[in-house]
């Protein structure tokens, strides 16, 4: 079964593209983010992604063109609820190269992060799916988090310090600020 995996960076791909390769898929990277902010930050994990796919044989694509843009204006008076329409924007995205490339499913990185909203990603995986005619396969890999990022040390990866948009990065700051104030 051939499935296209998003990948949100490369330390979140190390465990998922591992155990899909022991499960006997064969898988395809995709990157594409267009939360990510700033660029620095989005080209940064772009090379992480790029240097483990090279580290671990996966075959990579990476989406043309940083569109920070699609990102906000899908979130813009949704705050409270943009890891809903970040997730979507990602999941239509990826539902829709797999299905077009000829793949069997698809399915996220972002599921072995203990921090992501689990319940929310299957739901929306697969009403994505259903509507795009291509399943989505939903796995809970947080139990692998820790060891990937143990091996994305041992790779030299980036390993970021928020989720990936301004709001996040903010909240970060925010809360270094009350634990020091």
């Amino acid at each position: 079964m051939k499935i296209l995996l998003h990948i949100c960076c490369g330390p979140c791909a190390i465990f998922p593209v591992q155990d899909l390769l022991k499960q006997g898929y064969e898988v395809k990277g995709y990157y594409y983010n267009p939360n990510i902010h700033p660029y620095q930050e989005y080209a940064k994990r772009r090379e992480g992604a790029e240097q483990m796919a090279k580290g671990l044989d996966l075959p990579l694509v990476i989406a043309e063109g940083y569109q920070p843009e699609l990102y906000f204006r899908d979130v813009a008076y949704k705050e409270k609820e943009r890891c809903r329409y970040c997730y979507l924007l990602r999941l239509k995205e990826t539902a829709a190269r797999a299905k077009k490339e000829g793949f069997d499913g698809f399915t996220t990185t972002l599921l072995v992060s203990p921090w992501q909203k689990h319940d929310l990603l299957q739901q929306l995986g697969a009403e994505v799916g259903e509507k795009e005619g291509i399943p989505f396969l939903y796995f809970d890999w947080r139990k692998g988090f820790s060891e990937g990022r143990r091996q994305a040390k041992q790779m030299g990866l980036y390993r970021q310090q928020y989720c990936g948009c301004l709001y996040s990065e903010q909240e970060r700051y925010e809360g270094s600020e009350k634990k020091n104030g």
